[in-house]
């Protein structure tokens, strides 16, 4: 996941090397802090790659009309030739709606009009005018153009950590982002504390129960937010853990954390996609070159 760049050269740069180091796509938040404004981003990205997918960790519904973000969305998809990939997420970081203003409703309200934002997304995108009348949009025989290439439109991302949002997440969604909990609008105590092993079985068990008969045809993501390849495992993890309120062993058992040897590392995410079918792992920036050789390790795996 990438989000900054000094250049277009830098940020051009970033992604043909992801490309290259055979990382499947390059994915960016939605925030109103230090990062370059994804739409632009991420066409620039796909124009400077070939195979590299492109997507969103995840499009904040509030900062957009669903109407304008399927417009935006269906014409990267079809510059991009059919590799984007749309995350769309109720909003929850507290200063983007302070700094600016936006109408930070209680998260019933946000999540309720995420869900009508994905149907009204999925039927721009179809072949036919749509009509939608729900709580929070009105869509009126429009027939959205361009069309995406992807049949259906783009991929659905859809991450979270409380239990209503990973269930509308395991019906709706085609990729499910196991995340921790950041229902305190920032990455404080709790989110730290929903990063465990054990709550991470808590997660998947609701996702699984919400998905029912389609859980085996949604690919699970689990989100890295510390990846470090090293051959001296125990100690980088107590560094690392002190500077996040973990101890090391806390660390090392959490599903977002990666510590370890190239061959330690790639033994983990195998039984992570064992265990919780979590076959989408995203890294940080920081950990684009030192992780190429578990990408490596486990192509086509």
């Amino acid at each position: 996941m990438a989000a900054k760049a000094r250049s277009s050269t830098a940020w051009t740069e970033m992604a043909k090397k992801a490309e290259s180091l055979g990382y499947s796509t390059l994915v960016m938040p939605d925030h109103f802090g230090d990062q370059l404004a994804p739409i632009a981003a991420l066409s620039t990205a796909a124009a400077v790659t070939e195979t590299l997918r492109v997507g969103t960790l995840v499009f904040a519904n509030d900062f957009r009309h669903p109407a304008v973000l399927a417009k935006e969305t269906a014409t990267l998809d079809l510059l991009s030739d059919g590799r984007l990939e749309v995350g769309v997420g109720a909003g929850w970081m507290t200063e983007d709606y302070s700094w600016t203003g936006i109408v930070h409703d209680r998260p019933g309200v946000r999540i309720d009009r995420m869900i009508e934002a994905i149907a009204v997304l999925r039927g721009l995108w179809g072949d036919e005018a749509f009509s939608f009348d729900g709580d929070h949009y009105t869509i009126s025989e429009m027939n959205g153009r361009p069309k995406p290439v992807q049949v259906g439109g783009p991929p659905i991302v859809v991450g979270g950590g409380g239990k209503r949002v990973l269930s509308t997440a395991a019906r709706l969604a085609n990729i499910v982002g196991v995340n921790p909990n950041v229902g305190e609008g920032k990455f404080g105590p709790e989110a730290a504390a929903s990063m465990s092993a054990d709550a991470t079985e808590q997660k998947l068990s609701w996702v699984r129960e919400a998905a029912g008969d389609r859980f085996d045809d949604i690919e699970i993501s689990i989100l890295k937010f510390a990846t470090v390849v090293t051959d001296d495992r125990d100690s980088v993890a107590g560094k690392v853990g002190g500077a996040m309120g973990m101890d090391a062993a806390a660390l090392l058992a959490s599903p977002h954390m990666m510590v370890g040897s190239v061959e330690q590392i790639a033994d983990e995410l195998i039984e992570q996609r064992e265990r919780w079918q979590g076959s989408y792992v995203t890294v940080q920036a920081d950990a684009i070159e030192t992780f190429a050789p578990v990408v490596a390790a486990l192509a086509g795996t």
